[in-house]
């Protein structure tokens, strides 16, 4: 396993933890509103679940296609976005919904998650991955993009095509107005994305090391501002 490799398991290794006992074990609808490649989506249809994917791009339906058929599972693709979802799926059509790094490039976040809660079917769960406005903020005064780190202290900020970025109480606000309940919040890639991907290339052990951490600061809410994502459970 490369160093890249390594690193992309401990920036998800914490989402997966937290997602397992959501999905269970199998046979339920799962929407995957820009799934893109199919990175979550077809790990979900290999635990026995029916699986959807709604993306804007056909190259990434391609790819998903390609990997769907190479572990033997089945992962329905179609092109689209959030703004003609309830009329691609149909309301009250799926079981879970996952969205993953979607809130950020969309222009109305709230009517966003109004649409994810049109196709969520009652007692239906969200999965929501967005990126975190602290951490952004000291990403870019790190690289010395010292006027992007200014502006993006302003609530409702943007930054070109990295578009919204979240602090815990404005994506929480968000999905209390669209009539969610947050049931669980977890601070994702904390350390993971500051760690040097030469050391987990040559100290053995490294990465398990560091996905150990990664999963006992995820849960502690002084350790959310530090995450570069925050991943939220609501019904």
């Amino acid at each position: 396993m490369s160093a890249s490799e390594r690193r992309g398991a401990a920036r998800t290794a914490v989402v997966w933890d937290v997602l397992r006992p959501v999905l269970g074990d199998g046979g339920r609808d799962v929407l995957d509103i820009g799934g893109g490649t199919g990175g979550f989506a077809v790990k979900v249809a290999e635990l026995g679940h029916r699986v959807s994917v709604v993306d804007p791009s056909p190259d990434a339906l391609a790819a998903l296609a390609r990997r769907a058929r190479e572990v033997g599972v089945e992962v329905s693709g179609q092109q689209g976005d959030l703004s003609s979802l309830v009329e691609a799926v149909g309301a009250d059509s799926a079981d879970v919904v996952l969205c993953h790094g979607v809130l950020e490039v969309v222009d109305d976040p709230a009517a966003a998650l109004a649409t994810l809660r049109a196709v969520l079917r009652p007692g239906g769960t969200l999965s929501l991955l967005v990126a975190q406005r602290h951490a952004a903020v000291l990403a870019r005064a790190m690289a010395g993009h010292f006027q992007q780190a200014l502006a993006l202290l302003e609530p409702g900020a943007t930054t070109g095509r990295s578009g919204h970025r979240f602090t815990h109480d404005e994506i929480t606000g968000l999905l209390d107005g669209a009539g969610f309940t947050t049931t669980s919040i977890h601070g994702i890639r904390v350390f993971a994305d500051l760690v040097p991907g030469s050391l987990l290339d040559l100290e053995p052990g490294a990465t398990a090391a560091l996905v150990e951490l990664e999963r006992a600061v995820a849960v502690r809410p002084e350790y959310h501002p530090l995450a570069t994502q925050l991943h939220l459970i609501a019904t």
